[in-house]
């Protein structure tokens, strides 16, 4: 289809979509006319000047710079444009959509409550009515016997709101106060308020532009919070008093560095306050007595270039796990009268194996988790006489990790299993019997047998010889002669394992035939610390061009075909679908690309832009020009080309604070410019939403059931 020249290039992309409107609408309900669908808007938009980015002797042209305007009414009438544009292209899978959704909420547990845990003489869980889209939190005191304290009822807050976000509940020590965060925009600003438990009375302190959590002092009316600058970057912590002025509260740490962010937190001992800052390379925590809140922060260690440290209280000293002369990091011991780094003694050392990723304090026991070959393990070690045992577990692949033990002195390690054919399920583990007990296991409701479903564990080889392990689930009685659809997911950024975890929501897609696959490509942690190292910075492209291995390895097994293989990836996933999208079109059939960060070289200099200053040493500066060269070479935005590309549904929120709404707008722009092919290409944004899309326990499946309509509409499946 050829548009007039008349239109500037920024322009073309909103006259593209509105003509492609034009010719459905025509086909389905006779002539229509272009000039009866194209916003006032479109004029103010052909009069703009392109932007202009020269640095390190480039120059580069951004027609769509003008998207980056929020409140900008001709931006947004963009965006509602290409929801319409979406919406009548995918008017045919509306009917399959509806099953989809149907389907998958289906299999939710309506009515449900949480394994419920102790914590300081309470049992709190949270449950959920039927019908109901936001959680009920509750607790009771002593027993399960005992009577129901509803703390929230987030169904009850949440009415009159689009978007509506409850995070950070926290009891104060004499269990009497609640307060929690809430955000109505999803743009991750969160407010803060107190509820008096015993009264239902709502307190008037109000404390704004925060991370949503509010750490208690011992005194039970002090509390510290964090509070975000305009790059939404945590950058302050603040204490404040019940009942006071929050415009007096006094500032208790500013970090100034605008490469760290900071927070505060309580220790499991709950005889200190933490405030940490975090820099992908760094980390520094101070610490407060919490019967002394009025007090000052004493430094643990001071920051230093490439030394992490985390840090968790046990008796008269501190735990810490480090990456200090241990790249896959190693426990260590200090006294907490001398914290510093010069007093840390070895706990645990170093292995070139072994991966350890956290650990958890109990009063005798220490529980450390690790990972070993790609799959996570889970040490227990007795804190009287220094022997230890690992948990076992059956399956090739599976997750488990502690979850919520809040207690100290107690022998019984709560933790959660899944795997891809096992639900969700937790389990107390009593560390002196080493028995096991299952709590809960995740209900599929309609029935689910884990029997007629498979999984394995296979590995393609990169170009430099590295294998990467594939995860794969499927429906038994595949065969394997290439015929089958398969989606296969990947990540790879932040040293983050995309681990092989049980979802309900994509027996959807098996049992209509299709392989789900996980890529553990480098740039993630699964295989120890060096996976991590190997996929970022100047080796950021190993994490593309392991997925597209792992692609080619899974078409010459036959468990597909390039015909028959999708990609999905979100937000750091989503520059891996980018990158892939421009480096090997052929090996897709479609590509689902959820709130994707795709204009990296622009998005890395602008500072005001949340998460930039904080993720040099993720990407790479690229005021530097090694970098600069570097990133540019594999922007998605940047490396748009003048040829055929498959099928893509893109997704976004408006109010997106981790990825700006306008980086996949612009993509999307650019793509429909200079691609030669008819293959659809849509953008879908939730305009009430973030990141993290719809708050409600169902809504946010609106969203899946679209993009599943999408990919299987591609392969001739309607129902």
């Amino acid at each position: 289809m050829q548009i007039p020249d008349i239109f500037p290039s920024r322009a073309r992309s909103l006259v593209l979509v509105l003509l492609s409107w034009a010719l459905i609408q025509s086909c389905a309900n006779g002539p229509i006319t272009l000039a009866d669908h194209v916003p006032d808007a479109v004029a103010p938009q052909a009069k703009k000047i392109a932007k202009e980015l020269t640095l390190h002797g480039h120059t580069r042209i951004d027609n769509y710079y003008w998207l980056n305007q929020r409140e900008n009414p001709e931006a947004v009438a963009y965006l509602v444009a290409e929801n319409t544009y979406a919406k009548k292209v995918l008017k045919p899978t509306e009917r399959l959509q509806g099953r989809l959704y149907k389907e998958i909420t289906g299999r939710i547990k309506q009515t449900d409550i949480s394994v419920p845990y102790l914590d300081n003489g309470y049992y709190y869980y949270t449950r959920y009515k039927k019908g109901g889209e936001h959680p009920i939190y509750c607790r009771k005191q002593g027993s399960l016997e005992a009577d129901e304290e509803v703390l929230l009822n987030v169904n009850q807050l949440a009415a009159g709101y689009d978007y509506y976000k409850v995070v950070g509940l926290n009891v104060s020590p004499d269990n009497t106060l609640l307060s929690f965060g809430v955000d109505t925009v999803s743009r991750r600003q969160y407010t803060i308020h107190f509820k008096d438990i015993n009264t239902g009375e709502l307190l008037p302190d109000h404390l704004r532009n925060t991370t949503g959590g509010a750490t208690w002092g011992n005194d039970n009316r002090t509390v510290f919070y964090a509070v975000k600058d305009s790059t939404l970057r945590p950058h302050k912590i603040f204490r404040h008093e019940l009942g006071t002025d929050p415009a007096s509260d006094q500032e208790v740490y500013h970090e100034a560095d605008n490469t760290f962010s900071t927070g505060v937190f309580k220790s499991k001992s709950r005889k200190y306050v933490m405030i940490g800052s975090q820099h992908t390379l760094a980390t520094e925590f101070r610490f407060l007595d919490a019967d002394n809140p009025g007090g000052q922060f004493q430094i643990i260690h001071p920051r230093e270039r490439d030394l992490e440290y985390w840090v968790a209280h046990f008796e008269h000293k501190f735990y810490i796990v480090t990456n200090y002369e241990a790249r896959n990091f190693r426990l260590m011991e200090t006294p907490v009268n001398q914290p510093g780094k010069a007093s840390w003694k070895e706990v645990i050392p170093h292995r070139e194996t072994v991966l350890l990723e956290d650990f958890d304090v109990f009063k005798d026991y220490l529980v450390v988790s690790e990972r070993e070959g790609g799959l996570p393990q889970l040490r227990v070690i007795n804190q009287q006489d220094g022997s230890d045992h690992y948990l076992s577990f059956e399956e090739a692949a599976y997750v488990a990790y502690p979850t919520t033990n809040l207690e100290f002195d107690t022998d019984l390690l709560r933790y959660a299993y899944t795997s891809l054919t096992t639900p969700n399920s937790t389990y107390d583990y009593h560390m002196a019997t080493k028995e096991k007990t299952l709590l809960k296991r995740e209900e599929v409701v309609g029935g689910y047998n884990p029997e007629d479903y498979y999984t394995e564990r296979i590995s393609a080889t990169a170009g430099d010889g590295t294998k990467v392990p594939i995860s794969l689930v499927y429906k038994k009685g595949l065969v394997k002669d290439g015929q089958a659809p398969l989606l296969l997911y990947g990540y790879g950024s932040y040293g983050y394992s995309e681990d092989p975890k049980f979802s309900s929501v994509r027996l959807s897609l098996l049992d209509r035939g299709f392989v789900y696959a996980i890529a553990h490509i480098r740039g993630g942690q699964e295989m120890g610390r060096y996976w991590y190292e190997d996929g970022k910075l100047l080796k950021k492209k190993n994490t593309f061009t392991d997925f597209i291995d792992c692609g080619e390895h899974l078409i010459a097994e036959n468990y597909t075909s390039p015909e028959r293989l999708f990609a999905q990836g979100g937000s750091a996933g989503g520059l891996l679908m980018g990158a892939v999208y421009n480096m090997r079109p052929d090996l897709f059939r479609g590509v689902i690309a959820e709130v994707p960060f795709v204009d990296v070289v622009t998005t890395m200099l602008d500072e005001s832009i949340p998460l930039t200053t904080s993720e040099y040493d993720e990407w790479g500066n690229p005021n530097l020009k090694e970098y600069y060269d570097y990133i540019l070479s594999y922007s998605p935005y940047d490396n748009v080309e003048a040829k055929e590309y498959p099928a893509m549904l893109v997704t976004t929120g408006l109010h997106d604070s981790q990825v700006q709404y306008w980086e996949p707008a612009k993509w999307v722009a650019k793509l429909r410019e200079l691609k030669i092919d008819d293959n659809p290409l849509l953008l879908y944004t939730q305009m009430e939403a973030g990141h993290s899309g719809k708050a409600g326990r169902f809504e946010r499946y609106r969203e899946t059931a679209l993009e599943y309509a999408f990919i299987l509409s591609l392969i001739g499946i309607s129902r």
